[in-house]
């Protein structure tokens, strides 16, 4: 990066504004193009429900009734395949575990991997099944592998909906075939990829295989942009008569990641062309920096009553920002860091806020936490600082 944004000089802060700076961590505060006169508004898509998520920042750069509640279809697989993943990073599993495929598995309606009954198979093959075929028979293998039932491992999915902060969803299988108290939302299945894609890299790389052959038979990878956009390397397909033809899609260019979720499409060439025009919408007019990195020191704050009269203040991970492509150097900083600061001082214990800013709109704030502890002072250089904090 060319540069930092700019700070205004500091300055003491009422109680009420020290209050409020104090009580954010990290609130983003873009609201795409509405906030912003000189981007269009987002393509007119002729789908249910879409979302377009910038995956650094987490920020909603294009949506339409994100918080209608739908049919995920094969989209549930993600948070199957993410349950799973997370019982591989805990050793509950591993990726060479044999498990017997079950007749209920092997029975499973939709679309298959073609898995036998009585026959073992691995977590790997499975998973391979699960995320590039689509396969009902793969995802319910895995579950009953995981949890011994699928119902068990609906309880684990929902587990994992509710730490990831996905209010209106509820999964009742693994596999996303129609049932009336299943059911998700644009918003949510951002949030889900987003999650598996920082979670579970490793995982998230085999989204973007474009065919696997199991069983003597080869099945492509049903996600129409792979190949067509060298940007896009997953994420997952889904389509059921109620749902429509639904696709979250992820790319990357020059080093910024979009998210993409399409929810009921007419056809599959119509989900494809939907995600398409929201990814080159959001590349067009947004782009996303990174302010500062995990650690870097941003301001300095003065601490009184402590073995040293001055505390670091920066940021305790890694800072991106989005906003309207080609206005970077216009964006401004304005910091406010808490008055008359004791020690002792933790490290990590935020002590102030920076607010960025393109001209009046507010982009995110940012919490300004002390990068190294401030212990008390001597009793003689306490006693000093509380007659000049009287005076201050």
């Amino acid at each position: 990066m060319n540069r930092q944004p700019r700070f205004p000089p500091l300055a003491p802060v009422r109680a009420a504004q020290r209050f409020l700076a104090l009580a954010l961590v990290l609130v983003s505060s873009i609201a795409g193009a509405a906030q912003f006169p000189n981007i269009p508004a987002p393509p007119d898509l002729g789908v249910k429900a879409y979302i377009l998520i910038d995956y650094d920042t987490g920020e909603t750069l294009a949506e339409l009734e994100p918080d209608m509640r739908l049919e995920p279809a094969s989209l549930t697989k993600i948070m199957t395949v993410y349950a799973v993943a997370e019982a591989l990073r805990r050793n509950l599993i591993k990726l060479d575990d044999k498990t017997i495929v079950s007749e209920y598995a092997w029975k499973q309606e939709g679309s298959r991997m073609f898995i036998d009954v009585d026959k073992p198979v691995t977590v790997d093959e499975l998973l391979h099944g699960d995320i590039i075929q689509s396969g009902n028979d793969a995802s319910v293998a895995l579950a009953e592998h995981v949890s011994g039932t699928e119902e068990t491992f609906a309880t684990v999915m929902n587990q994992h909906a509710e730490t990831l902060g996905m209010k209106d969803s509820r999964f009742t299988n693994s596999t996303g075939l129609p049932h009336p108290d299943h059911y998700t939302t644009a918003r949510d299945m951002a949030v889900l990829s987003r999650a598996l894609i920082h979670d579970f890299p490793d995982i998230y790389a085999l989204f973007k295989i474009p065919e696997y052959t199991y069983n003597g038979i080869t099945q492509k990878n049903r996600n129409g942009l792979l190949g067509k956009d060298p940007s896009v390397d997953g994420v997952k397909t889904g389509h059921t008569e109620l749902a429509g033809y639904c696709l979250i899609a992820s790319a990357q260019r020059d080093g910024m990641r979009l998210v993409s979720v399409v929810m009921g499409a007419d056809s599959d060439g119509a989900r494809t062309r939907a995600s398409q025009a929201l990814l080159n919408y959001g590349f067009r007019f947004y782009e996303t920096r990174k302010l500062y990195g995990k650690g870097a020191k941003v301001a300095t704050a003065r601490v009184w009553q402590g073995e040293h009269e001055h505390a670091d203040l920066g940021v305790t991970k890694d800072v991106f920002v989005t906003f309207p492509r080609g206005r970077y150097d216009e964006l401004d900083a304005k910091a406010e860091i808490a008055t008359q600061i004791t020690a002792p001082v933790a490290e990590g214990q935020q002590l102030g806020t920076v607010k960025v800013v393109l001209g009046d709109t507010s982009i995110t704030t940012i919490a300004l936490s002390a990068l190294a502890e401030v212990p008390e002072g001597s009793l003689a250089g306490q006693l000093i600082d509380r007659v000049m904090m009287m005076f201050e």
